[in-house]
């Protein structure tokens, strides 16, 4: 088996970084090519002030983003704390001079990587781009006004982020569980340069010892009270029993049948009768 038949059949681990822009589909074509040029000069110096090597990084151009991959011999760490922090400062920097300033989304995985003539592919792949392109990424970029946010795997958070280091902060990360096509997940978001996020609404951090498995949907209450129906009248299915919180009036009326007009409440234009 000759060295490229044999890089294409084994996996490399490595670090997968998958960058999505911020609306990418609401940029005309003159500046579309504009913004995928700071997406370049914001990754690629990111890089070069984090002092990793060109010869150390995949990249794909995917349109509207970067799919990268970093070899296993470059601290992932590194990339956490200290290339993160020069991608943010870049496009802060960038952002200056816009008046839509250009908002990025970064998911990141660490696993085994396959690389052929046309890219690489595998499972963690797969994973890094869903955490990129998850709705929850979406509305937190949106809902913080934040130029980038930054959404990493349970395990790469387990394995690295949790331990801290130069530039990472396990407290200024927010958990909250994804839907993905590959079934639930969970995962932790970041914005660089501020606390831990407040998650949007409808997607609450699962309990620690949570399976990761859908939620349930909520199970409606049947039980029937023995003075509620009578068993012995006719085959009727049993109303279930309803709970209300009410301030003010209320009435509840099932299975009735009026013979004549009926009204039903105080009428409140007329005024009462007085008690004399």
């Amino acid at each position: 088996m000759d060295d490229d038949a044999m890089d294409v059949a084994e996996a490399r681990y490595e670090l997968v970084i998958s960058v999505d822009a911020r609306r990418s589909g609401e940029y005309d074509d003159v500046d579309k090519p504009r913004m995928r040029a700071r997406i370049y000069r914001v990754l690629e110096t990111a890089f070069t002030h984090a002092k990793v090597g060109r010869d150390a990084v995949h990249m794909e151009d995917r349109g509207d983003g970067v799919l990268l991959s970093v070899a296993g011999r470059i601290a992932v760490t590194r990339l956490l704390g200290l290339w993160l922090v020069e991608v943010h400062e870049k496009l802060r920097d960038e952002n200056r001079a816009l008046r839509v300033p250009l908002g990025l989304r970064v998911g990141m995985h660490v696993g085994p990587v396959r690389h052929d003539d046309r890219g690489i592919s595998g499972r963690a792949v797969d994973l890094a781009c869903r955490l990129a392109d998850s709705p929850v990424a979406r509305r937190l970029l949106d809902a913080e006004r934040a130029d980038l946010v930054l959404v990493v795997s349970d395990a790469l958070y387990e394995d690295v982020v949790s331990s801290g280091g130069k530039f990472i902060e396990p407290a200024h990360y927010a958990l909250a569980r994804l839907k993905i096509k590959e079934g639930d997940v969970n995962a932790w978001f970041h914005l660089p340069g501020r606390p831990a996020p407040v998650m949007p609404a409808g997607d609450p951090p699962p309990a620690a010892d949570a399976p990761l498995v859908a939620d349930a949907p909520p199970v409606a209450d049947t039980r029937v009270d023995d003075d509620a129906t009578d068993a012995d009248a006719d085959d009727r299915p049993r109303t279930p029993r309803a709970h209300y919180t009410v301030h003010g009036d209320m009435s509840q009326h099932s299975d009735n049948v009026y013979q004549q007009p009926v009204h039903i409440g105080r009428i409140t234009d007329s005024p009462r009768p007085r008690k004399d």
